[in-house]
């Protein structure tokens, strides 16, 4: 992995850990209405999500070679908010409320399990010539899906800050 896609995905997860670290319970939980998440189903869907893309590269790694020539401007994809994104079912975060200790600690596990997946791949150029499916943004190379990840946090930073404006948090 590159120092630069190493260096945002630890300053993304730092700010993550930053807004989240000094509420309360209550405030952690909060749903502002039915159809949007707590700040606690938001860190938990970024959970699923990241262990959800390790599993993808993985089995990308293992697929021949794409033929995907063209590579998406991920960052407009992701980081436009006025498109809305609906997750899939399978990174769809758990109703039940979390401990933000809880959320740290899951986020840690998920993030150490994927910087050490990648330290593994001894050839990681082929993280540039291989493509997934995304759910959401289609055929990416496998570099791209990791570059999502950090890309993908800081679109619900933003949506943290907003549902802690409407809880009355501020960090």
């Amino acid at each position: 992995m590159n120092k630069l896609v190493h260096d945002n995905l630890a300053e993304t997860r730092n700010n993550l850990v930053t807004e989240i670290t000094l509420l309360g319970e209550a405030q952690f939980n909060y749903k502002p209405d039915t159809n949007t998440w707590s700040v606690a189903q938001v860190c938990h869907h970024l959970v699923l999500v990241e262990q959800a893309t390790l599993k993808a590269i993985a089995w990308g790694l293992q697929e021949s070679d794409s033929t995907l020539q063209e590579r998406k401007k991920v960052h407009l994809l992701i980081l436009d908010r006025t498109k809305k994104i609906n997750a899939p079912k399978i990174v769809e975060p758990n109703v039940e409320p979390f401990e933000v200790q809880q959320i740290v600690d899951l986020l840690n596990d998920s993030r150490n399990k994927l910087v050490t997946f990648l330290s593994t791949i001894a050839d990681s150029s082929l993280l540039a010539k291989k493509s997934v499916k995304h759910p959401a943004l289609g055929d990416l190379h496998l570099d791209q899906w990791v570059e999502q990840i950090y890309l993908h946090e800081q679109r619900h930073i933003e949506q943290i800050k907003e549902i802690k404006l409407l809880v009355g948090a501020t960090s």
